[in-house]
């Protein structure tokens, strides 16, 4: 089959990659000059999420204020914005948590057998780093990660709860004082460069034939036809102009375009529950190399994630939730430095001076965030139109088993995951 992906960020890639693999012949659209552009470039580095790591559930944004939160939200009297917020603050729940996360679960373990399998293949070295400490400041914290924990145990995830003394000792970078709660270990998980493993991906498929249509923008999408096709526009600072449209057709098209799914896809309806998320990142360079530190280390309740990335560590998170009609637009100063501000407190609080923040370079970005907390994957309504978005910044890989599962279904084949992860993956639970 003829299949066109849109989006060459990670979830396009690596879509376009298992869509390879399965025998069908890809085009890849990018309004970027090259991939690895928008939310891939800046990707905190967590390869796959822990019970620990989504962003949901009874330790995330369970205060209102930012500092303590890590999070900002400023809705205003957007109702729609206020009504994913409440959506996401039922998953704080536990029972309602772990009922979310066990439909997540099949997956990671899906999207970590899938990237193992890239890995053999292609032999491919992006930046992997292993061990992830997660961190929590207040007793309260850690107790509220008990269903997460619990988690760990029930879905065999190697770990360890640890004392403060204990994760001092394992990881010398975080300071004994002032006091903390504990920490918990994961020793087998990951931190990857994502913008370098999708770049790896994109140069392999290129030698493999499969056509990159770069600087392309999408104008619409037309399904009334024996094919599909996309009307794309090759301006480069992506305005339609009669004289430069171009119509391609398909067998099937794969959305893979980040915060602008929801329109491509004609999500409508499901369109409320699918919300742009800002998200930061500072890259600086490594200030004292007795002080850097060589797991990865995560404010579990402010899901910001420190990791060393050869002389650089890179700092994630400080999530920015606005109204709709401004998620789209820079940040006012305030505001972005007040989320970078989380970020550089973050630093000091867990791994005081490892990074030289003075000189970092910041980033930032939009994510699509669902409000249930799962990524969209898998089929929609119409026979020839499939979606592979809203993965959220918990972790890059879920994007590779997503691919597997769209792959499957372009190709006829049911994906090898349970029933209810499949439909808690559709487009159509919204």
């Amino acid at each position: 089959m003829d299949v066109i992906v849109i989006g060459g960020g990670i979830a396009g890639i690596a879509t376009a990659y298992q869509l390879h693999a399965a025998g069908h012949r890809v085009c890849v659209i990018e309004r970027h000059a090259t991939v690895a552009q928008g939310a891939t470039y800046g990707q905190g580095g967590a390869l796959l999420p822990s019970p620990l790591d989504v962003w949901f559930g009874p330790t995330f944004m369970t205060s209102s204020r930012a500092k303590q939160s890590g999070m900002v939200v400023k809705t205003g009297f957007d109702s729609g914005a206020r009504e994913f917020v409440r959506q996401l603050s039922l998953l704080r729940e536990p029972d309602a948590f772990t009922a979310q996360y066990t439909k997540l679960a099949p997956l990671v373990e899906l999207s970590r057998q899938v990237i193992g399998d890239i890995e053999q293949r292609l032999e491919l070295d992006f930046e992997q780093r292993r061990g992830v400490l997660h961190v929590f400041r207040q007793p309260r914290e850690l107790e509220d990660a008990h269903a997460a924990i619990e988690l760990l145990k029930r879905f065999q995830v190697p770990h360890r709860v640890l004392t403060p003394a204990e994760c001092v000792a394992i990881e010398p970078s975080v300071p004994d004082d002032p006091a903390f709660a504990g920490g918990v270990l994961l020793p087998e998980e990951r931190t990857a460069n994502c913008p370098l493993f999708t770049k790896q991906l994109k140069q392999f498929l290129e030698e493999q034939g499969v056509q990159f249509r770069m600087q392309q923008t999408v104008a619409s999408l037309r399904l009334d036809g024996a094919r599909a096709a996309v009307v794309l526009s090759s301006s480069g600072e992506g305005r339609k102009r009669a004289h430069d449209a171009e119509t391609l057709t398909a067998d099937a098209l794969v959305v893979a375009a980040g915060t602008d799914t929801p329109a491509l896809a004609g999500a409508g309806k499901a369109a409320s529950a699918l919300f742009p998320l800002r998200v930061h990142t500072l890259t600086a360079p490594v200030a004292y190399e007795e002080r850097a530190p060589h797991l990865s280390v995560v404010d579990s309740v402010k899901r910001i994630t420190m990791t060393r990335i050869h002389q650089r560590l890179r700092v994630g998170g400080a999530g920015v939730l606005l109204s709709a009609a401004k998620a789209d637009k820079p940040l006012d100063a305030a505001l972005s430095r007040r989320a970078l501000d989380l970020l550089g407190q973050g630093t000091h609080d867990w791994i005081p001076g490892a990074a030289r923040v003075s000189a970092a370079r910041a980033w930032d970005g939009l994510r699509l965030l669902s409000a249930d907390g799962l990524p969209v994957a898998g089929a929609t309504r119409h026979p020839r139109l499939f979606v592979n978005a809203a993965h959220g910044p918990a972790g890059w890989g879920l994007a590779c088993g997503s691919a597997k599962v769209i792959a499957d279904f372009v190709s006829g084949v049911t994906p090898d995951l349970p029933a209810d992860t499949l439909a808690a993956l559709s487009l159509e639970r919204f």
